[in-house]
This record gives C-alpha cells, sequence and structure tokens, in this order.
C-alpha cells in the first residue's frame, strides 16, 4: 500500500515539472535568435516618440546644411547625425535614400554618410544631399503602425532649398525600434520621389 501511495506521489510529481517546464518554455519568445523571457519588459513606442524623432531627424539634416554653408566641419555634422538617429550601432540598417540609382541601398555607415554628404568615390553618385542645403523639413504622416518594439510610419515630406526655390516633396516608409539604452533609432528609411506619369 505505501509503495502505491507513492508511486502516485511520484507520477504526480512527475507530472507537475513537465506541465512547468512546459508552461515556462511557452512563455519564451525568440528575438533575432535569442531567448527572451514573456517577463522581460518590451520597450513599446509611441506615436509621440515617432513624431518627435520625425522633428528631431529634419531638424539635423537642416543643422548639417547650415554647418556645411558656415565653412564648419559639416562631416562630423552628418556623423553625429547618424548616430543619433540611425541604429547602425546594434546591425544592418536598410537605408534607400531618395536621390540614389546606381547604389540604391545603404546597409552600412559608410554609405549613409557617403549620400549626406558626398566625397566618397565608392558612391560617386552622391552630391551630398545634407549639404544642399536645406532650411527647412515639413512632415506628413500617413499613417503609423506600432507593434511592441518596432514602429512603422509612412507619408510625405517636403524639404525646402535654402536658395529660395520651390520645396521638394518625397515619400517615405521609417521603420523605427529602441535600442539597448532604450533610445528610439530607425532601422529602416525608404525615400523615394514621387511617380510621375511624363
Amino acid at each position: 500500500m505505501k509503495i502505491k501511495y507513492l508511486n502516485s506521489k511520484i507520477q504526480l510529481l512527475s507530472l507537475s515539472l513537465i506541465l512547468s517546464f512546459g508552461l515556462i518554455a511557452s512563455s519564451q519568445a525568440y528575438v533575432n535568435d535569442e531567448v527572451i523571457s514573456s517577463n522581460d519588459e518590451v520597450s513599446t513606442i509611441t506615436e509621440a516618440e515617432v513624431l518627435a524623432a520625425q522633428k528631431a531627424w529634419g531638424e539635423g539634416i537642416v543643422r548639417i546644411g547650415k554647418v556645411f554653408t558656415d565653412g564648419g566641419d559639416y562631416t562630423k555634422a552628418a556623423v553625429d547625425h547618424i548616430n543619433r538617429f540611425y541604429n547602425y550601432q546594434e546591425g544592418t540598417v536598410l537605408f534607400k535614400p531618395t536621390l540614389a540609382a546606381e547604389k540604391q541601398f545603404r546597409t552600412n555607415f559608410e554609405g549613409a554618410l557617403s549620400y549626406f554628404v558626398g566625397g566618397n568615390d565608392n558612391y560617386s553618385e552622391d552630391g551630398g544631399f545634407a549639404i544642399k542645403p536645406w532650411t527647412n523639413v515639413r512632415w506628413q504622416n500617413i499613417g503609423t503602425k506600432i507593434i511592441g518594439n518596432m514602429a512603422v510610419a509612412m507619408g510625405n515630406y517636403w524639404f525646402t532649398p535654402a536658395d529660395g526655390s520651390g520645396d521638394v516633396k518625397v515619400e517615405y516608409s521609417f521603420a523605427y525600434t529602441k535600442n539597448g539604452m532604450g533610445e528610439l533609432k530607425i532601422i529602416l528609411h525608404d525615400s523615394h520621389v514621387p511617380f510621375s506619369a511624363n
């Protein structure tokens, strides 16, 4: 009788351990092949943070152009801009700049810097988008989709040239995530001029 009772207790204990392990295993998620517990906090992004990041990004583009016009170190200004807004520090950024045809996609820091300031023989088509220069960047979000630690925004933005000519309209899709420090960073930047049938 004691042996049967003991066997029943062992079976119940085994079943309890199996169920517990199953629950723990099912509560895990994978991010970039790394296991994270469901108890870990995920940094949710808000639409207000996206809008603030867009405004600051535009101001940064204007600042690079002003530094260039004033004869300052515009390359450093562009490096600071990329470091502040893009997440090259933690991996690949999918960057498709507006005025790139030969090397359309820039997945490394060098390619992004060349697009903004030019002067890199590896990207001979680049004239330096940020040193045109521009005096203002105006945004129109068509929509923002937020899923946990990622936000995607799509719409139009207009760049105002310093020479007084008309604004340049560009279409964009940006994706953001929060890095290990909790800072909002761009992981996808896709922009192009609107389609024209002419």
